[in-house]
């Protein structure tokens, strides 16, 4: 059995770290508040322009903007967001491990990938796995995403437009509560026409163009993409909050849990001690009758 110093030494360390994952777990809740705010906010909007421009896409047809080409090329393009740190569960595992399976089981096998990544937790993950890195940027922030998404938003328009890339997919964990992200993958080039709720194509309306329907489109699908990966962005920040005030939770609980098994320990070795020289002392005292 352990000495009793060491017992003492042990759980005055496991105190120390409980302190510190109790504190990161009110930082990452102060944080999670002021990001799902934010994500909450921006929700509606990226929903209405996403619904427009899906709606546009469908009437005015492929050849309307060069974003809605569809090329049966193999040439995919993945967009990952990750955190800079760790100590938040799965949340970046989730997402490395969501695009490894997408690249082996939904692509073509003779496709050629390239990554753009938004965080240093994947980037790191797939350097040491010699992946195909077009780009990596550190992880977006509250002040940092809107910038970080309107770059990368060029990037991948770029690619597109000159034909080094054939589709684009964005893989992001979604912020459901501050206890469940969900991982998803959406593809944003070409851009196509999602459902909606108005039902078939049938059944809607014939729009005319004020300005042009070029200019319109030209401006409503570089905006839409960016928003699109802000949104993404926003939701990865909030949940990378979600996922780390959930595992240092855990963390603490766990903590007190070993805190208590380890004061019982020391009190039982602290009681044999003291029955130890008990003992000693009335054999010391019967040695001494005798």
């Amino acid at each position: 059995m352990p000495s009793l110093k060491a017992i003492r030494k042990r759980i005055g360390s496991v105190k120390n770290t409980r302190k510190i994952t109790r504190a990161m777990k009110m930082v990452a809740a102060a944080k999670l508040r002021r990001a799902q705010d934010a994500i909450i906010a921006a929700r509606p909007y990226a929903a209405a322009l996403s619904t427009v421009v899906s709606e546009l896409a469908e009437v005015a047809g492929s050849d309307a903007h060069p974003l809605f080409e569809d090329r049966k090329g193999k040439r995919t393009a993945i967009v990952a967001f990750t955190s800079d740190r760790g100590l938040a569960g799965a949340f970046n595992a989730n997402v490395v491990k969501r695009v490894e399976a997408f690249v082996a089981n939904e692509l073509p096998a003779d496709s050629e990938v390239s990554l753009r990544l938004i965080g240093r937790k994947g980037n790191q993950y797939f350097a040491r796995r010699n992946g195909n890195i077009t780009s990596y940027d550190p992880a977006a922030t509250g002040a940092t995403a809107l910038a970080i998404s309107g770059d990368t938003a060029h990037r991948i328009v770029d690619d597109f437009v000159e034909k080094r890339v054939d589709r684009v997919f964005v893989v992001y964990n979604e912020f459901k509560s501050a206890i469940t992200q969900a991982v998803v993958i959406k593809q944003i080039l070409p851009v196509v026409a999602e459902a909606t709720s108005t039902g078939a194509s049938a059944g809607r309306p014939d729009y005319s163009y004020e300005p042009g329907k070029e200019e319109l489109l030209a401006r409503l699908v570089p905006l839409y993409l960016q928003i699109g990966l802000y949104r993404a962005a926003l939701e990865s920040i909030a949940g990378e909050f979600g996922a780390r005030m959930s595992a240092m939770e855990s963390a603490t609980n766990n903590a007190g849990e070993m805190i208590s098994k380890m004061t019982l320990d020391y009190n039982r070795a602290r009681q044999a001690s003291i029955t130890k020289e008990l003992l000693e002392i009335i054999g010391g005292a019967e040695a001494l009758k005798g």
